[in-house]
């Protein structure tokens, strides 16, 4: 899916943007990178700011013109920090994404970004249907382009599906299975039990109390090992409370 939608550099700078550009795709899954006519290509500078994204670079597709980048494209979208005299239609990023993606997906697709130090000229913004702008601080509006790119590539990853995919599980979590309604029942069961034991809680007075302890172990989703751990700790307490009693 993502593979339709090109990013399209043009006149870029320094290669080390190029480079950094490559690495936020890469991050987000995407490959299709055209240069329109970069000043310094190919660079050890852009090799190293990929930081692995090598393979990014290496297929890349160099133009004299932005006409022959986005020749193949039925949706050219510029983006732009600049204001301009003739208003284009704008979207955000998101609106983007949810446009290529899901609202009329399958079309090829050009997001097309200017020079470092101006941005798009009026005449390459002619080529385009719509005018990319990302939503930033109105006094502090000038995006790094490799920062605007990863903007981009993010809301496209997400709107793809792709995200959900590569979800990475950090540390044990998803190891045990959440607590069954039945478990947490008995919990619950033995919760009250302790508290009373220890004489934190009256057994008359005790629904206000566990209603609120209810809600706050209902909102953390306990797994089992967690709920055993409780539990463990529940009867250490009685029986210490047992012990001093004697």
């Amino acid at each position: 899916m993502l593979s339709t939608i090109k990013i399209v550099l043009v006149e870029t700078t320094h290669p080390g943007n190029i480079g950094a550009v490559a690495r936020a795709m890469k991050n987000m899954k995407m490959h299709n990178l055209w240069l329109v006519a970069p000043k310094i290509f190919p660079s050890a500078d852009a090799t190293s700011r990929a930081s692995g994204a090598d393979d990014v670079l290496a297929g890349a597709t160099v133009c004299a013109t932005l006409q022959e980048a986005i020749a193949d494209c039925q949706v050219v979208i510029g983006a732009s920090a600049r204001g301009r005299t003739i208003s284009w239609p704008e979207m955000t990023p998101r609106e983007c994404a949810e446009k290529v993606l899901i609202n009329e997906p399958g079309n090829k697709v050009a997001i097309v970004f200017g020079r470092e130090n101006s941005g798009l000229k009026n005449h390459e913004l002619d080529l385009c249907h719509f005018l990319l702008r990302i939503p930033c601080n109105s006094e502090y509006s000038s995006l790094n382009i490799a920062a605007a790119a990863q903007v981009v590539c993010y809301e496209l990853f997400v709107a793809s599906g792709l995200a959900e995919q590569e979800q990475i599980v950090v540390g044990d979590k998803g190891e045990d299975p959440l607590a069954t309604a039945t478990q947490m029942e008995s919990f619950y069961t033995h919760l009250a039990e302790a508290l009373t034991d220890i004489g934190f809680m009256h057994p008359a007075k005790s629904k206000s109390i566990m209603r609120r302890l209810r809600r706050i172990y209902n909102r953390v989703q306990m797994d089992t090992k967690e709920l055993d751990i409780l539990r463990g700790i529940l009867r250490m307490s009685q029986g210490h409370k047992r012990n001093n009693d004697v």
